[in-house]
């Protein structure tokens, strides 16, 4: 890496330790040290992180072209990676392509509706009065996230692993167990979990591993399922019982680890911004006489303060493993070339997200950025005089969008709907403000907070 000029590289920051040069830096706050690099090298910029060169790409009009070569940018070495430190998982045989295909053809059309149906009948059942542990009109305490999260983790694993009634474990307890784990995953990523860490995540995984053993999960209509066809999948790979056992902890991960997250921060945004909560609530109070389906399409606001809220906290780190030397233009035109043997990172949620010069005030919520001023979603955004493709990447770049994206934002509709329908919610102190993010979940999908925030609620006679 001493040639950068000669051949066309990006700029080269090696940070001052030797060898682990930024790790320490990128692993504690992944958005205040990017936001430093790139105001010091532009859009594009390599740096060393424990003897990796990893190389940041911040210009978002090329992210969809530069990563849309999956044959010399690839993303399952390092997949493979994350697999075994955090889910102590080994898939080498996988195919992710095939994984993707299988699961849009379930996150979508009949098998959606069917999908987002039973989440309902799940989420109205888990918020009445019994499950709740509450008399109607009696005030409970609780902190949002918990509330958030636990209310829509347990309604996506009833939904999604559709399991027996007689599961050994209560729901409460595998959300407990799941939140343990989540909590340690970046620094299970990371490897920097010290022994007491490592033994809490060790536990917690193996309960998981224990209650979601496919044998026991719902097999009712497994074959139509998305999980009952992953199983297959797996079992035509060839993996053995015990990795299959393991690997229906990544996929509880994957489907449920982000909803929770994201319904918390758009409450929360709404409890801490009364104007915006005014205008949502008069929004699904107009459609509360519409059929389930019918409600959640025609809802502007509640879109665009849900897309406000996702630029403002999805953070994912989207990887790839250079495969051989590769160019790669800019989108002004501007060639690099990568190295063999290099990661590439790209990094939405400093550019387009919070980049000021797309966003006004990017670190503002303002509840309708993406709304036209005739109520229509604002779709044109702009730096620098030319248009932006995407304003906010929360689902991933074009050749590889989450395929369960509508499953989980019908979810966290229903969710808020059904809150501020059928409870009365207010912040225990009024003048609250939100807590700030944990800085070491940037990377990891959508932000969690480092505290809580204290609300009052009771469910409406």
């Amino acid at each position: 890496h001493q040639l950068t000029l000669v051949r066309n590289e990006p700029p080269l920051d090696k940070g001052m330790i030797p060898w682990l040069g930024h790790a320490l830096e990128f692993g504690k706050d992944a958005a205040k040290f990017l936001t430093r690099m790139k105001q010091k090298h532009g859009d594009i910029f390599t740096v060393r992180a424990a003897g990796q060169y990893i190389t940041v790409l911040l210009d978002s009009n090329c992210y969809d072209a530069v990563l849309s070569d999956v044959v010399l940018l690839d993303q399952t070495s390092y997949a493979q990676v994350l697999m075994k430190r955090i889910f102590s998982l080994n898939l080498p045989n996988h195919n992710p392509e095939s994984e993707k295909k299988r699961a849009e053809m379930h996150f979508q059309g009949t098998a959606l509706t069917q999908l987002c149906s039973s989440m309902q009948n799940n989420l109205q059942h888990l918020v009445t009065p019994s499950q709740m542990g509450l008399k109607v009109s009696e005030w409970k305490k609780d902190g949002l996230f918990n509330f958030c999260y636990s209310l829509l983790f347990k309604t996506g694993y009833l939904t999604v692993f559709g399991t027996e009634k007689n599961n050994s474990a209560s729901l409460a307890e595998i959300y407990e167990e799941f939140h343990q784990f989540d909590q340690l995953l970046p620094k299970l990523a990371r490897t920097t979990v010290n022994k007491e860490e490592k033994q809490i995540a060790s536990s917690a995984r193996e309960k998981l591993w224990k209650w979601l053993t496919p044998t026991r999960l719902d097999r009712k209509s497994e074959h139509q399922s998305w999980l009952g066809n992953y199983v297959q999948q797996l079992q035509d790979e060839g993996v053995d019982a015990e990795t299959q056992r393991r690997a229906m902890l990544l996929q509880l991960w994957v489907t449920q680890g982000n909803a929770g997250p994201a319904a918390f921060w758009v409450l929360g945004y709404l409890l801490t911004h009364p104007e915006a909560l005014r205008v949502v609530r008069e929004e699904i109070q107009g459609g509360k006489h519409h059929r389930p389906e019918e409600r959640q399409k025609n809802t502007p606001v509640f879109d665009s303060v849900l897309s406000e809220t996702l630029r403002l906290t999805a953070a994912a780190l989207i990887t790839r493993e250079v495969k051989q030397d590769k160019k790669i233009h800019l989108s002004n035109g501007q060639e690099y070339q990568l190295r063999q043997g290099d990661r590439l990172c790209v990094f939405p949620f400093i550019s387009p997200q919070m980049d000021p010069q797309i966003h006004q005030q990017p670190e503002m919520f303002q509840f309708d950025r993406f709304l036209n001023a005739d109520g229509t979603e604002k779709k044109d955004f702009f730096k620098e005089g030319v248009r932006v493709k995407c304003p906010s990447v929360p689902w991933g770049t074009k050749d590889n969008l989450c395929p369960g994206r509508q499953f989980a934002i019908s979810a966290i509709k229903e969710l808020v709907s059904i809150i501020l329908t059928r409870f009365d919610l207010e912040l225990c102190d009024k003048n609250a403000k939100l807590p700030l993010v944990d800085p070491s979940r940037y990377g990891f999908g959508i932000l969690q907070p480092a505290g809580d925030l204290e609300i009052c609620y009771r469910i409406r006679s």
